[in-house]
């Protein structure tokens, strides 16, 4: 083990009981579980700016107090990063309605503008997060067009899809209203959705303020939610515009993921970019 490491746990007053045991699921950074004299640990391994920006949303969702379980920041610093391990159990249909209520109360949590304090990472993907007054030009400066520069740059979009992009990105002033930043979890598929005995978890954020239907797009495009959980959190105030903004903030990940993985998702995109202009015709 790291001395850094051994380090950071001895500040949290966190004693090792054997060695690190790898997990699957870290595409991104290295992850762990380790045995400690308080229990099992989580420990992972990456960019300092990252687990930096992973440490602050794991607080802020923490202090959001919606009733979803969020794993306890124990300690960050040197490359590393160490929270509570949690217990998956199998999902049942309670969960599904508890994460609807709770993200429903998360989301509740708004402030005045688009954004973040800090800027923090999608994946591996840098994510700015630089406030904004206008969900709309939050939308188009911080999200869509830097990933069309990004997948224009390695080659992954020719001029005529950028267009189509960009067209999407300026139009939205002309449908979508301007609403209050909720507070986001940012990274939200299935993969970051745990059940517990405690309850429905959320884990590994990306979190910024925005528009509330941008986790909601998450889970369905990585994943199907239940009816319960649509209906405990739309609680029969869906909007009616919902399947087209379903469309629009899954426009951001499938870029991210064009971006990150390559030309197998551009035709994801492409076919996202075709929905979002059928709206328009």
């Amino acid at each position: 083990m790291e001395r850094a490491l051994e380090a950071l746990l001895a500040s949290a007053g966190l004693t090792p009981c054997g060695e690190m045991t790898p997990l699957g699921g870290g595409d991104i950074a290295a992850v762990y579980r380790l045995a400690t004299d308080r229990g099992d640990v989580v420990v992972k391994r990456d960019d300092p700016l990252r687990l930096a920006g992973e440490a602050d949303g794991l607080q802020a969702l923490a202090a959001a107090s919606s009733g979803l379980v969020v794993p306890e920041l124990l300690a960050e610093g040197e490359g590393w990063l160490v929270m509570e391990a949690l217990a998956p159990v199998t999902r049942r249909r309670r969960d599904e309605a508890a994460l609807g209520e709770g993200l429903r109360r998360l989301h509740a949590v708004t402030g005045e503008a688009h954004g973040w304090p800090r800027d923090n990472a999608c994946g591996r993907t840098p994510q700015p997060n630089a406030p904004l007054a206008d969900g709309r030009a939050f939308q188009r400066e911080r999200r869509l067009l830097p990933l069309v520069d990004a997948c224009q740059v390695r080659g992954l979009m020719d001029q005529r899809l950028r267009a189509r992009v960009e067209a999407i990105a300026h139009g939205l002033e002309a449908w979508l209203p301007d609403a209050p930043a909720s507070l986001l979890h940012g990274d939200l598929w299935s993969g970051n959705v745990l059940f517990t005995p405690r309850g429905p978890a959320i884990i590994d954020p990306a979190v910024y303020r925005h528009y509330p239907e941008v986790d909601l797009a998450m889970l369905t495009l990585f994943g199907a939610p239940g009816e319960a959980f649509l209906e405990a959190y739309w609680n029969g105030r869906a909007p009616a515009d919902w399947p087209r903004r379903e469309t629009l903030f899954q426009l951001y990940p499938l870029l991210n993921h064009l971006l990150l993985f390559g030309g197998g998702y551009r035709q994801a995109v492409e076919s996202a970019v075709a929905r979002l202009a059928a709206y328009q015709a």
